[in-house]
């Protein structure tokens, strides 16, 4: 059984708290690992490290910070199968999926390289006689990013890579369930030639998290998780005056108009809903077919789909999804279908009674595809993040009902509709009071060089994940208004420059 300690100042560090967590092979469930836990004082080494390595690699030129994120890229590029094989053991995703997640994390690192561009600012030339005016962008010191088990490699380097490159220093406060892969990730910075303490790991649980969020040398926190905790930590980082970026829980809605493409939204709806078994905040876990008419024929299609899915161990190349993360998750996600039942949803595909029978996986935290019809607004299965491999059906008669739905719901992340009807989609973009849409596209994560964030209680803060959002939130702006003496005196000046002078 291994253990995972925290990454401070270029190495490993013991935790010495005492407490650890367990690490499990979900497929598995057998415990193979335990991670330390830190203490305040633990925490606040990791902070004091990432302080006194900030004021050097702040100043070191940005073109050489974009030689260390295209060196992260190479590296990346080169340990993709090795990262994503320690993600799926630890988290549970198929090997396809945990590639994607590596994949989409370094492709923050490939926008990060353009830091000489980004990092530009601006510049007027004789705003008044003699007086030229320009900005500049600096680090802010101290940042920390907190992030989920569904993603540890994509969201730890979204957050760092664009952090670093805009001069900051940072801490990793990773989920304690799949802690391995941050800690191969500060391998790699060092090996890409990040000084030591500018990436730092901390691993721990709500300690270490309100220590970062209280501790006045920390200047930024971007957090992804669920909403409660969002809240939370927004609440507490801002009230400790940092800046903040909170990302919460989603319901993530697809409208499907009656002139769709049926086919294509089905092949859609199964990769949205079940892919990583349901554990994004980008699934699509509510499909909202407009007519009776397509909600009957679509219900139709999708059942045998759903049926037939393959449920397996993370790393067996026939699986479509794998188990779940931990058997309390199992557990919390079957509390949700069964209440859903409860509530008066149709069960139209049941994968709660799923057993995965191969050797040596028996005990492993599996479920599969669940499908639920005539699910209706006022139930709790729907206003709540399930995060599990389900799909609940919600029939709309026209498309101003279907549109409410999403509008109306307190998560505001992600949301898609199929449709051949160019004004119909368009006004959908327009109108749909949610952060990201996706028209004829099941999962609308923006790419890297655009921003990701959702709205009302799916995001707390008001700038986004990378992108020039990630770049403005990890900079603040400086702005210089400079004369040169010509050898002509103008005597004191008592009123305000204004645009006259």
């Amino acid at each position: 059984m291994f253990e995972r300690h925290h990454y401070i100042a270029g190495k490993i560090v013991e935790g010495t708290s005492g407490r650890f967590g367990p690490i499990f092979n979900p497929s598995t469930g057998q415990q193979i690992g335990k991670v330390a836990l830190a203490s305040k004082a633990e925490v606040e080494a990791g902070i004091a490290a990432a302080e006194a390595a900030f004021p050097a690699w702040a100043n070191t030129s940005v073109v050489k910070r974009a030689r260390v994120l295209q060196n992260m890229v190479h590296i990346l590029y080169r340990e993709k199968d090795a990262l994503a094989k320690v993600l799926s053991t630890e988290h549970g995703k198929v090997f396809s999926d945990a590639q994607g997640d590596v994949q989409r994390g370094l492709e923050t690192a490939e926008f990060a390289q353009g830091i000489p561009h980004l990092l530009k600012g601006e510049y007027s030339d004789n705003v008044s006689t003699g007086i030229d005016m320009y900005s500049m962008r600096k680090p802010l010191g101290v940042t920390v990013g907190i992030t989920p088990f569904n993603f540890p490699a994509m969201i730890p380097l979204w957050m760092s890579c664009m952090a670093i490159a805009c001069g900051n220093s940072f801490i990793l406060k990773p989920s304690e369930k799949d802690p391995s892969m941050p800690m191969m990730l500060a391998d790699l910075w060092k090996e890409a030639g990040l000084p030591d303490g500018v990436f730092n790991v901390i691993n721990g649980d709500k300690e270490a998290v309100d220590t970062v969020c209280t501790d006045p040398r920390v200047k930024a926190v971007s957090f992804v998780g669920s909403t409660p905790i969002a809240r939370h930590v927004y609440a507490t980082a801002t009230a400790n005056g940092k800046r903040c970026q909170a990302m919460g829980g989603a319901k993530n809605h697809m409208i499907i108009m009656p002139d769709a493409d049926l086919d294509q939204v089905a092949d859609a709806l199964i990769g949205a809903a079940y892919g990583s078994a349901g554990e994004r905040c980008m699934a699509i876990s509510v499909a909202v077919p407009v007519g009776q008419q397509v909600a009957d024929k679509l219900v139709a299609m999708l059942k045998p789909r759903v049926e037939a899915l393959k449920v397996g161990h993370s790393m067996d190349p026939e699986a479509e999804l794998g188990p779940l993360v931990t058997a309390d998750h199992l557990a919390k996600v079957q509390g949700y279908l069964d209440l859903a039942e409860k509530e008066g949803a149709d069960v139209i595909v049941d994968g709660r009674d799923f057993k995965y029978n191969m050797q040596g996986y028996e005990n492993g935290y599996y479920l599969g595809g669940t499908l639920y019809d005539n699910v209706k607004p006022g139930m709790r299965s729907y206003k709540e993040e399930i995060f599990g491999p389900t799909l609940q059906v919600m029939r709309a008669e026209n498309f101003e009902d279907a549109i409410h739905l999403p509008s109306a719901h307190e998560f505001g992340n992600g949301t898609s509709i199929y449709t051949r009807d160019g004004d119909t989609a368009r006004a959908y973009a327009n109108r749909v009071d949610v952060g990201m849409v996706g028209i004829n596209v099941p999962i609308p994560v923006p790419l890297a060089f655009h921003s990701f964030g959702g709205w009302k209680n799916s995001a707390f803060g008001d700038m986004n994940q990378h992108g020039m959002e990630g770049v403005r939130f990890y900079t603040k702006t400086k702005t210089v208004t400079s004369r040169w003496p010509t050898g002509i005196r103008a005597g004191a000046e008592f009123v305000i420059p204004t645009l006259n002078s």
